[in-house]
């Protein structure tokens, strides 16, 4: 799984030096689902290749927490920041966090010490069970590092359109957790408004792989969730790969477009 992840970005990125035009992206794509039909309602862009899912990977895992008994509720427990963990670089002094705090500063350290309460057979389990993506977490190879980096630029990969999938099936009730995890999920979940939608989701910002390394020269950036509106639902995911080194975030810049946009997408 692992060759063929970094033979697909090795073609979509072959040198990343001319770009098709200036300030272009290498790659992008939204796609919007309704929840109950499955119907899709908008799909533009590349949205069959598989990316490291970043911090977005923080939904699932929260459902998983809650799922095993690791995580009781929003606020119970709180963890510290582990001896030789960094904190986060945008909140480096949040050293102390529950999961309402973990999901909404998007904290690396709080995911991994999660991770290893669940341990590698139910990590595994769970992310098979929920057909994620390549559901791959190896890890780096021969780093036995899965536990804390497989989701991050590293085995774990996920398309835009199987992103929808797994959201639709987890708004629907089809994966194979507790309801209780899922109500959990969705109270910790970070919570947006757009033209009287109400909006949840998760960002992820990281760099694509070439030849099993970072490109930190290529920004990649996710933004996943659903919105409801009067009984309405749906399930988005939007990504995208830029040409450009610096800048800010490119996740949260994702989210500031699709709050601008899912209102006219959904205005039929």
């Amino acid at each position: 799984m692992r060759s063929t992840l970094a033979l697909s970005l090795s073609l979509i990125l072959p040198l990343v030096a001319v770009p098709a035009e200036a300030g272009a992206p290498l790659l992008q794509c939204t796609v919007v689902a309704d929840v109950e039909s499955g119907d899709v309602l908008h799909r533009e862009g590349d949205c069959a290749t598989r990316m490291p899912p970043m911090s977005s990977f923080k939904l699932p895992l929260a459902i998983m927490g809650f799922d095993a008994g690791v995580l009781i509720d929003a606020h119970t427990p709180v963890w510290d920041l582990p001896a030789g963990e960094e904190p986060a670089s945008h909140a480096p002094e949040i050293r102390r966090a529950d999961a309402a705090l973990w999901e909404e500063q998007s904290l690396v350290w709080f995911s991994r010490v999660l991770t290893g309460k669940l341990g590698m057979e139910r990590f595994a389990a769970y992310t098979s069970d929920f057909a994620y993506g390549n559901a791959d977490v190896s890890g780096d190879p021969g780093k036995n590092n899965g536990l804390t980096q497989s989701w991050l630029m590293s085995s774990l990969a996920i398309s835009p359109d199987e992103q929808v999938d797994f959201l639709r099936r987890f708004r629907l009730g089809d994966l194979p957790v507790s309801k209780r995890a899922v109500a959990m999920t969705e109270a910790v979940l970070p919570v947006f408004q757009a033209g009287g939608w109400t909006v949840h989701g998760k960002t992820g910002t990281g760099y694509p792989l070439v030849e099993g390394k970072p490109n930190r020269a290529t920004p990649l950036g996710w933004f996943v969730g659903w919105a409801e509106k009067e009984g309405r639902e749906v399930v988005f995911a939007t990504m995208q790969i830029d040409a450009e080194r610096g800048g800010p975030a490119l996740g949260p810049h994702l989210r500031g477009e699709v709050l601008e946009m899912l209102p006219a997408i959904l205005s039929d």
